[in-house]
């Protein structure tokens, strides 16, 4: 993966309201929505946010600066699914030819219970598995090695439900179900995915530790979304549809006639999509009035023009 300040298109020592503003900026160019079946478009998006999701956080873009994570979020350093050392246990050929064989730094037993390296386990795979301690017989079966994966989906994947590809410790790519309304920082297990077990043990399983990039302009809520609106000052005081983007596609929102800004109005069951037991949840819209970007000659002298009584101050006093 490319380095994320790069990916970002900022200086590593932006500020993190630089770097926000600089996702903000390019996710809303490469927002999947505005590319329909762009596959480009739709990798181009996940990078922004793996890249957010690294740098943008405060404790990993210090580990990242360090050289202690890696540009996908992963420690750096020894890989535990790599090959070690050939040939015998001092890198000599050993009897009967050389072989393959591998150091683990854990043993998974149960779950949840680990052990460190076992020298007795390594002489046991050296020698066929007849290396148990003091001369005696074949030693127990052995689950295989857990994976530790990390990934970054996209808001509206994780949303919406999709399948990812992600590459294990090993080298091997498996394709991953991404279940409809998965939450930042939750882990997805695939069981009997990891290592293959020892003296005919289970294979391991495969953990991956899920983040979820930020979206645009959509804040998640348990199961409700929310987002501000903005409309025009005729919108507020008229009231008139106003088109809003959503999940599923842009619906109409009927604005009401004196609408003031910080007003909510709720889409029901526009929010995550039902999933499990749970319902679909509500998008929640909050109006902000906004004036155009260039100076309105026409609306500068109506207001200079426009004689009011009422005082929007009055509850302060």
């Amino acid at each position: 993966m490319r380095d994320p300040y790069d990916v970002l298109g900022v200086s590593k020592t932006a500020s993190e309201a630089e770097i926000k503003k600089a996702f903000r900026t390019l996710a809303k160019k490469h927002h999947p929505d505005k590319h329909a079946g762009d596959a480009a478009a739709q990798k181009k998006f996940q990078e922004i946010g793996a890249a957010y999701d690294v740098v943008g956080d405060k404790e990993k873009r210090a580990k990242f600066d360090a050289g202690e994570i890696d540009a996908a979020g992963n420690p750096r350093g020894f890989d535990p699914g790599a090959q070690g050392f050939r040939g015998g246990p001092f890198g000599g050929g050993g009897q009967g030819g050389p072989r393959d064989f591998h150091f683990t730094w854990t043993d998974q037993q149960g779950e949840g219970a680990q052990q460190g390296f076992n020298a007795e386990d390594l002489f046991a795979d050296l020698l066929g598995g007849l290396g148990s301690r003091g001369g005696g017989g074949r030693q127990q079966p052995r689950q295989g090695q857990d994976f530790s994966v990390t990934m970054t989906v996209s808001f509206d994947d994780a949303a919406r439900g999709a399948e990812r590809r992600v590459m294990l410790p090993n080298g091997e790519q498996i394709d991953v179900k991404i279940p409809v309304g998965l939450k930042d920082g939750q882990q997805i297990r695939l069981k009997g995915r990891g290592g293959a077990g020892r003296r005919g043990g289970p294979a391991g399983d495969v953990l991956i530790q899920v983040s979820v990039a930020p979206h645009p302009y959509y804040v998640r809520d348990g199961n409700d979304l929310r987002m501000d609106l903005p409309i025009t000052l005729q919108e507020a005081v008229i009231g008139g549809k106003v088109p809003v983007p959503t999940l599923t596609g842009t619906v109409s929102l009927s604005v009401p006639a004196g609408s003031n800004a910080g007003g909510v109005l709720r889409l029901k069951g526009k929010g995550i999509p039902a999933h499990g037991s749970e319902a679909a949840g509500d998008l929640y819209v909050k109006l902000v009035v906004t004036l155009p970007d260039k100076p309105d000659t026409e609306l500068t002298e109506f207001a200079q023009r426009w004689k009011t009584e009422y005082d929007p101050r009055a509850k302060l006093k």
